[in-house]
Order: structure tokens, then sequence, then C-alpha cells
């Protein structure tokens, strides 16, 4: 793999860089999550959305678990280099660890978090 895929990312202090899933087919914002150098590497290798998982402390596979995997269409670094979109192909059509099709389903409305996405699959199903 060549390091000019790597140079031109401007990486955080911690080593990572946040990472945008989008829906290639409709422009859809899915998720927001962190990777770093190897996440990367092997993103490109799969043809899959790997990140890194600051909680675990490891890589993360998406879908690893829940088989909702995130195909990779296309990759774009932002104008600064400090932001990744990983333009993807979401199986199951869930990306959201919560049964959702997206992480983003709180809309600020009057004052308040209002959900404004429905769970398509209960988390208990999916995480057994």
């Amino acid at each position: 793999m060549s390091e000019d895929l790597f140079d031109a990312v401007r990486w955080g202090e911690d080593g990572l860089v946040p990472a945008i899933a989008q829906d290639a087919a409709t422009g859809e914002v899915l998720m927001l999550a962190w990777m770093n150098r190897e996440s990367l590497a092997e993103t490109l290798a799969r043809g899959q959305a790997v990140y890194w998982s600051r909680s675990r402390g490891r890589l993360w596979a998406k879908g690893e678990t829940s088989g909702h995997v995130q195909k990779l269409v296309e990759l774009r670094l932002d104008c600064d280099g400090d932001a990744l979109l990983l333009r993807v192909e979401q199986k199951g059509g869930i990306a959201c660890h919560t049964g959702r099709r997206s992480c983003f389903y709180r809309r600020w409305r009057d004052g308040a978090w209002e959900v404004v996405e429905a769970v398509v699959k209960d988390p208990k199903e999916i995480y057994s």
C-alpha cells in the first residue's frame, strides 16, 4: 500500500481520524467512527469497513457480530485531510447498534431531542 495514502491523512495526536460512513446509493449519513492506519489499510484490503474501537482498544470490523457489514464503494478524504468519508453499501440495512438504520436517529426540536427513526430490528435479536 502506498505511503501517499497514509501521508495525506492528518492523523490526530492519538493516531486516529474520524471516519463518516455514508450510504453510497442514498447519501444518508449512517454513522461516525474512528480509524487508525491499520484499520484504513484493512478496510482497503478487505473492501469493507474496519474501524478502531476506542472503547475496546482494538480493530473492529463493522458487522463482525451483527452481520451488518459495510461494503466499501468509495473512499474520500476531506479538503483538510482530517476526516475520511466511506461511501458504503450497508448490508442488512442497519448501521446502528440500537437496531436503527442510522446512528443519527435523534433530532433537536423545540428544546428537546426527539427520536425520528424507528428501530428496524431489536438489538437483542441482533446481538444474541
